[in-house]
């Protein structure tokens, strides 16, 4: 089968070269930008294309405010920091994610606490979330909520939509406004993608997204903070911009800062991305349809996008029969050039997270043995 699958890749892509996992297409003003923005000579953290590109992606989301950074993990970074995550605080997250969930929460000097995920979203589970709060969690006098177990405060609440797919956001934020605690997205994989009509990262107190070069869309290398809240968003800009106070020619700096802020070249990259994205996406629909009727058609099973939302196909995804059936299509298809890839080996595996909280992870350790992400670059 997997050599069927093999053809099957070969012939959607029309190669017989390396078909790479998610590679970016530069088709639009990528070019007329760059040279536009060289001929200024505002090439770093400060000219028109950041500006407009912040505007842009504040337009296409529905968010109020959208502020850039030079990577989603500052982003992500940032987003926690702004939503009152301090050291030695903790941080509800998923195990299934990439490194950089976790990285964000170390570099804040929080510790994560891995629940498990849904198998049909393959984001954070609202049951399992449940089951910890009801057990761990109270809402003391400070009006704060704590972990009655590690006598922490529970600051912040981090789901992931992983490779693209939607969270179950309503029923995940519905605890946390019960206990209290802020809702953070990491929505660093999931441009495009909607929740009951909402686009992702705008539910939350605070979300970040990702310009990754492998992302649906790319500024090379970016992310983007994102909030409802002004006196969040302000913050945001300040702290990003080394927290310099404005001054007409002295630099004073009024506490510690993160020279965080996207470069104007980048930016405009991202805003010529911005401009095709509606039509990458409905190219990687496209895509996706393909990969399950041919999925349905072989015995593969492809994951589809959940019920009320729509995801941006940003990787799809293969859930094979078992870790044997993983690895055999892992050799097969990445010895023929073409690239699959397992999920990231999940968080409370990692020898530096081994010794934090974690949940039963039934669902989270099935899925690690069994998914695989095949080509998904527009075609």
């Amino acid at each position: 089968m997997f050599d069927e699958f093999v053809d099957f890749v070969r012939d959607t892509y029309k190669t017989d070269g390396f078909i790479p996992l998610h590679e970016p297409r530069f088709v639009g003003n990528e070019k007329k930008y760059i040279n536009e923005c060289i001929d200024s000579t505002y090439v770093s953290s400060i000219g028109d294309y950041v500006n407009k590109f912040e505007k842009k992606v504040a337009e296409y989301t529905g968010i109020k405010y959208a502020i850039s950074t030079i990577n989603g993990t500052a982003a992500l970074h940032m987003s926690l920091l702004l939503s009152g995550v301090k050291p030695d605080t903790e941080v509800i997250t998923q195990s299934l994610t990439f490194v950089a969930t976790c990285n964000a929460i170390s570099y804040c000097g929080a510790i994560p606490v891995f629940i498990d995920v849904d198998l049909n979203t393959l984001g954070l589970s609202p049951e399992c979330l449940e089951s910890f709060l009801n057990e761990h969690a109270e809402l003391r006098d400070d009006g704060l909520c704590w972990n009655k177990t590690s006598n922490r405060l529970l600051a912040a609440c981090l789901p992931m939509h992983t490779f693209g797919f939607p969270a179950q956001l309503d029923e995940i934020k519905h605890l946390c406004d019960c206990y209290n605690i802020p809702l953070v997205e990491d929505a660093a994989e999931s441009i495009g993608s909607l929740y009951k009509g909402n686009h992702t990262g705008c539910i939350g107190k605070v979300s970040a997204l990702s310009f990754n070069g492998n992302k649906v869309i790319t500024t090379g290398g970016g992310g983007m903070i994102m909030t409802n809240d002004e006196d969040l968003a302000i913050r945001a800009k300040h702290l990003t911009t080394t927290a310099k106070v404005k001054q007409p020619w002295f630099f004073e700096h009024d506490e510690i800062g993160y020279n965080y802020r996207l470069p104007n070249l980048n930016a405009s990259i991202g805003l010529a991305q911005l401009e095709v994205l509606p039509n990458n996406l409905q190219n990687k629909r496209s895509l996706a349809i393909r990969y399950q009727q041919w999925g349905s058609e072989n015995g593969l099973n492809f994951v589809h996008e959940p019920v009320n939302t729509k995801s941006n196909y940003w990787l799809n995804t293969v859930i094979t029969e078992n870790k044997e059936q993983r690895d055999l299509m892992l050799k097969i298809t990445n010895n023929n050039k073409v690239m699959t890839r397992p999920a990231w080996m999940p968080m409370h595996q990692l020898k530096m997270n081994c010794n934090f909280y974690k949940d039963q992870m039934v669902n989270t350790n099935w899925l690690y043995e069994r998914l695989v992400n095949v080509p998904s670059s527009p075609l």
